[in-house]
């Protein structure tokens, strides 16, 4: 192996050096726990280290690094105190995910570390988010990402580059090619000789790296952080490594040829420059062993410091808390000026008064630039605003959301356009494991909201009329909104920006342009979690949202003869149950109309929450209503019959009746 020095300092040589043998001999010792039933899994990264550390001492302390299960070296070399990184591994306090998550499955703002989650793909466009906030601020920073050759066939993986590539975002993709994705062999993988070789389709610089040449990485590296810090550009990086031990411990390494495996044990990246560093007299016998004793003397103290630390206990009101990072409501009155406008005016108007407001939220998505959308929400936001703030994106929802959550780790607001909600299906892994789940694992808030045009009625067929709010009130972590009036739109859409939760937000595209109402002119918030009682009455009790609403009110009105308590929703989660259940208790009667497809919806919920709750005050069985069970069609005779609002007139004179 040859090693080229290029000025380095023998200082750096030796910090290189011992950069490399911590994280080996924690590993070692992690083998051993592991044996002994200490610790429940490993994720070996022994042959990798110099890439780890190589790419962490090139990146200055300040810029992120987003690392994977194998990147010990990264959270050594950033100074991670080993006794929180043992606690994390035995699931205590002093971990940093308070016994909610495993190994490497967390991130610190504090060492500039975020970590990956299992379906690795996300954290690529998590990197385009964070360099994306650099690159508006005039911040001359690098971001470095870690992946796998294994991932490099996911379609996050190819969505990132392409982002970053458009957008000319400051992202070293660091691909860690050590021959196997658990147990398949690159040429099993792809069919492509180096996987550099796709930076080109992407209009990308790329590198091959030899990844056990500690020297090599560090140096090209350095220059390459230099170089996108004073020329923002993403760089495609290869490094070639094998990995010596099992995708984890429990899987072996049986499926590896011999000879293979003899190959590159040869070329280890710690034996090899230690005897580099010998032959050029700044190492010694002595020195390894005086290193080895340090070393080991911290990982021991640590170890004592983690074993000693008592089995992590908790509260369910603490549990259920950390779901959502605490919101802090401020109340914006609305003023007396008003205007007749319609939904899709409220919202666009909510959102451009929240532009004005933040001058760090940034809105992504599909023709939302100078077309101003498919709805025309943003038309004129480009001239306000400029691009920069206001940007279209590729087609790719899931590196897209990511982005999002990216941004939001760098202290920025985001509002992502679905173009049709239905069309979140192809981002909605990052939105349910990865928005909806950071806060509870690690205490990162996803300041991010994610616009729905939604909804059937408007005979765009079974692409374009889901409305799939069911898929994410199921989902903890996340918050719904669901306005069915222009008034309570604005207002909604200005109290989840100023939420730093992740939330979605959904948008009935058939009340777009159907619904009018007197808006206040000026900017004000509505409180999330406060359903709007629309109608009283001492018969029985409608709960519902959207435009369920619509048709409650109009089939009311047919029959005066019914005298009921009109109740719309407006947030699912948080659902306002106690404005549900008072008014079920005063009518002891409940019909629950959606508009989603039956089966699974939140009118099941409701309807056993009321039963768990309000049975005693009940005189009739629950009713709920909703679309049949058949994707939305597109022809109007089909799809009148689709959706519930005759269904409901049935089943609402049925249980007055009752």
């Amino acid at each position: 192996m040859r090693y080229h020095i290029g000025g380095l300092p023998q200082e750096k040589l030796l910090d290189l050096y011992k950069g490399m043998l911590k994280p080996r001999m924690i590993e070692e010792k992690m083998l051993v726990l592991l044996r002994q039933g200490k610790i429940s899994k490993w994720f070996s990264g022994i042959g990798q280290e110099a890439i780890s550390v190589g790419v962490t001492h090139a990146l200055n302390p300040e810029e992120y690094i987003l690392p994977m299960h194998r990147n010990l070296g990264v959270f050594t070399s950033r100074g991670v105190p080993l006794h929180r990184l043992f606690s994390q591994w035995q699931g205590k306090k002093s971990g940093f995910t308070n016994g909610r998550d495993r190994s490497f499955h967390f991130g610190t703002q504090e060492y500039k570390i975020v970590g990956m989650i299992s379906h690795l793909g996300p954290q690529l466009g998590v990197a385009d988010g964070i360099a994306l906030a650099d690159m508006l601020r005039r911040k001359k920073r690098a971001t470095a990402v870690f992946t796998g050759e294994g991932a490099t066939s996911e379609g996050d993986f190819h969505e990132a580059l392409n982002v970053a590539s458009v957008w000319n975002l400051p992202v070293l993709f660091c691909i860690e090619n050590n021959g196997y994705g658990l147990s398949t062999p690159t040429n099993e993988q792809y069919n492509c000789k180096d996987l550099v070789d796709r930076a080109k389709g992407y209009g990308m610089e790329s590198r091959i790296i030899d990844g056990n040449n500690i020297l090599e990485v560090y140096s090209k590296v350095n220059e390459l952080c230099k170089a996108i810090r004073k020329r923002p550009r993403p760089i495609l990086l290869e490094f070639k490594t094998f990995r010596m031990r099992g995708h984890e411990e429990a899987s072996g390494t049986k499926y590896v040829p011999e000879k293979l495996m003899n190959k590159w044990a040869k070329k280890d990246p710690i034996s090899n420059y230690e005897e580099f560093l010998k032959d050029k007299g700044f190492l010694d016998d002595a020195k390894i062993e005086a290193y080895r004793a340090e070393i080991t003397e911290e990982i021991n103290a640590n170890l004592k410091t983690a074993y000693d630390e008592p089995s992590i206990e908790s509260t369910l009101t603490k549990e259920l808390n950390n779901v959502y990072q605490e919101f802090d409501y401020k109340h914006y009155k609305k003023n007396e000026k008003i205007e007749n406008i319609r939904l899709v005016d409220a919202v666009s108007q909510g959102l451009e008064q929240s532009m004005e407001k933040y001058n760090d939220l940034i809105i992504m998505g599909q023709d939302i630039a100078d077309y101003g959308g498919v709805f025309k929400i943003t038309e004129g936001f480009t001239k306000a605003f400029g691009k920069r703030r206001v940007r279209n994106t590729p087609i790719c929802e899931s590196a897209i959301v990511s982005a999002a959550m990216g941004l939001s780790i760098n202290g920025m607001k985001s509002v992502v356009e679905m173009q049709f909600a239905d069309f979140v299906s192809s981002g909605f892994n990052p939105i349910v494991n990865y928005l909806a789940k950071v806060h509870y694992r690690w205490g990162q808030n996803a300041d991010v909201v994610i616009r729905m045009p939604c909804g059937a009625g408007v005979g765009a067929g079974p692409f374009h009329s889901q409305t799939n709010e069911a898929w994410f009130t199921k989902t903890p972590g996340l918050k719904v909104a669901y306005p069915a009036f222009p008034s309570d739109a604005k207002g909604l859409l200005a109290t989840a920006i100023n939420d730093p939760n992740p939330v979605l937000f959904f948008e009935h595209k058939g009340l777009y342009r159907s619904i009018y109402e007197d808006v206040p002119t000026e900017y004000y918030t509505i409180p999330f979690g406060k359903a709007n009682v629309l109608r009283s009455g001492q018969d029985l009790s409608v709960v519902t949202y959207g435009a369920g609403v619509h048709w409650a009110l109009e089939i009311l009105e047919k029959h005066p003869e019914i005298n009921a308590d009109v109740i719309d929703l407006r947030t699912l989660q948080p659902l306002d149950v106690d404005t549900i259940y008072q008014s079920v208790k005063k009518t002891s009667k409940l019909i629950v109309l959606q508009e989603d497809t039956l089966f699974g919806g939140i009118a099941s919920d409701i309807a056993a929450m009321v039963m768990e709750n309000c049975f005693e005050y009940l005189d009739a069985p629950i009713k709920r209503v909703g679309s049949l069970e058949t994707p939305v069609p597109f022809a109007k005779s089909l799809e009148e019959e689709y959706l519930p609002k005759q269904r409901f007139e049935a089943a609402l004179l049925e249980l007055y009746t009752y």
